[in-house]
């Protein structure tokens, strides 16, 4: 069946389809060795499609996995190949966490420090990754924080409306005040150590942070250093989401 070669790109994972536009107005695509145009609709099982010089490949399967990532843990999936292999330094990042088969295959979607637990989405799924990572699309990451000692909703209405920090404001937030010392958060952007360095601002330090929501996604029963897949479900939600 014939799609729209833009259509087509994005569901192969190659690019957004904003993205694949651009490559075609610049002359960047071809089916069957000519230069596609905005418009053309081509068949994907059919014709020979490429972009920059570079046949695309058939359509990978695209894997979705959430882990609870523990504290002390760093989000990295790379390994340090210049770092001696000791007891203490064996488990270091999430590449650790991950069962043999995934490593190399799929890869986390942005981060989490080091001191902060929580949800952490992992895929092979570039525009997907692109989506959840770019800050122009202001797609909501949701947080439980401890603080040091009891906020007031006046220090709440602060981190609600925005502060600066590192020379910016803040964008306005989502809270939810649960107890004397804890409360939720949730984030259209993902500035260095945002949550940390607002409560800091404000005089209430963060003892505690554990991420619990990607856009559509949550989960509170996954345990610490655990990773499973995504339902169909839970993935469907998660791509209309972020309109892929």
């Amino acid at each position: 069946m014939k799609e729209r070669i833009q259509k087509i790109l994005s569901a192969r994972g190659t690019c957004s389809r904003r993205k694949a536009e651009e490559y075609i107005k610049h002359g960047l695509v071809k089916v069957n060795g000519r230069i596609a145009e905005l418009g053309n609709k081509t068949d994907p099982d059919k014709d020979m499609i490429e972009v920059d010089g570079k046949v695309i490949e058939d359509r990978k399967e695209m894997l979705y996995y959430v882990m609870n990532k523990p504290i002390g843990i760093e989000s990295t999936n790379k390994r340090k190949t210049n770092e001696k292999q000791t007891s203490e330094s064996k488990t270091k990042s999430v590449r650790d966490l991950l069962p043999p088969k995934f490593q190399g295959k799929i890869y986390p979607v942005g981060r989490l420090d080091k001191e902060t637990s929580g949800l952490l989405l992992f895929t092979n799924d570039g525009v997907l990754a692109y989506r959840l990572t770019h800050p122009k699309f202001y797609h909501e990451k949701e947080y439980e924080v401890t603080v040091d000692k009891p906020i007031p909703d006046g220090s709440l209405r602060k981190l609600k409306d925005g502060i600066k920090i590192l020379g910016k404001k803040t964008k306005p937030t989502v809270i939810k005040k649960l107890s004397g010392r804890k409360f939720t958060i949730a984030l259209t952007e993902g500035m260095n150590r945002q949550i940390r360095r607002m409560c800091q601002k404000v005089g209430y330090p963060v003892k505690k942070l554990r991420r619990i929501r990607i856009v559509t996604l949550t989960d509170n029963d996954l345990e610490e250093g655990c990773i499973r897949k995504l339902t169909d479900k839970e993935r469907c939600e998660l791509l209309k989401a972020i309109n892929i």
